[in-house]
């Protein structure tokens, strides 16, 4: 097992940095996660793994067997020629269509005063909807993200009801995600609090993506009213896990 800052040096396995998700650059820009790998040093694959069930295959996939995978269960970055070991890990394997999108630099975007949180707002970020907890699994839960000051919010009465991160940060892209809680839905929050992460990613010289499913309309017209333009898509394995609605 590797840690994160051993990830770094998994990046000849994986693919250039692209719209959609970034686990393996996530990983290795942030220091959270882990990876295993078939041998080291001198690794032919590579699985990278971040919290919250989201993981990432890379390299040869003939180095692994199936029972490599036992224990893995959550959404499974890879390209197709995995898809045979990840048949033989779990027969059931489903498939989540993915569709990315990207910022054009030409783009404006709004101002917003979606609120930057920091380590003082862990609580606010941990009141949220359980049903929007996901927000921070990739940066390792509330207190990781409310630390790591790169969320953007509207908090009333002590809890975040719209939240915006960078759900995946490279060195060249963050895929952006946000929830709004359901009471508050309706209101422009989640457009805002996105609005203020494009900008705080255009300023650290980064290009915005969007990721989402094709039945996620709501996901979609945010997106749209931001100014992403669709670039491609793909799919994640769900392996162990059902396929979301």
């Amino acid at each position: 097992m590797l840690t994160a800052p051993d990830v770094r040096l998994l990046a000849p396995l994986f693919p250039p940095e692209r719209p959609g998700p970034l686990i393996h650059a996530h990983a290795a820009a942030t220091g959270v996660g882990c990876a295993r790998v078939d041998r080291w040093p001198d690794p032919r694959a590579a699985l990278v793994t971040l919290p919250g069930g989201n993981h990432a295959l890379g390299g040869d996939p003939d180095a692994l067997t199936p029972d490599d995978l036992a224990g893995v269960a959550g959404f499974v970055d890879a390209p197709g020629h995995w898809r045979p070991l990840l048949t033989g890990a779990d027969p059931h394997v489903g498939t989540w269509r993915r569709l990315f999108a990207e910022l054009p630099a030409s783009v404006p975007v709004p101002r917003s005063d979606a609120r930057l949180l920091g380590p003082a707002d862990v609580d606010a970020l941990a009141a949220l909807d359980p049903g929007s907890a996901w927000i921070h699994d990739t940066w390792g839960g509330a207190a990781a993200l409310a630390a790591a000051g790169v969320a953007r919010a509207v908090v009333v009465d002590g809890r975040a009801v719209s939240v915006a991160v960078p759900f995946y940060r490279g060195e060249r892209y963050e895929d952006i995600g946000v929830v709004t809680d359901p009471a508050f839905r309706g209101r422009g929050l989640s457009t805002a609090c996105a609005a203020a992460v494009v900008h705080d990613v255009r300023a650290r010289g980064r290009t915005p993506t969007w990721t989402t499913s094709p039945p996620n309309l709501a996901s979609r017209a945010v997106a749209a009213r931001l100014g992403f333009v669709g670039v491609g898509e793909g799919v994640l394995h769900a392996l162990g896990v059902p396929v979301p609605d």
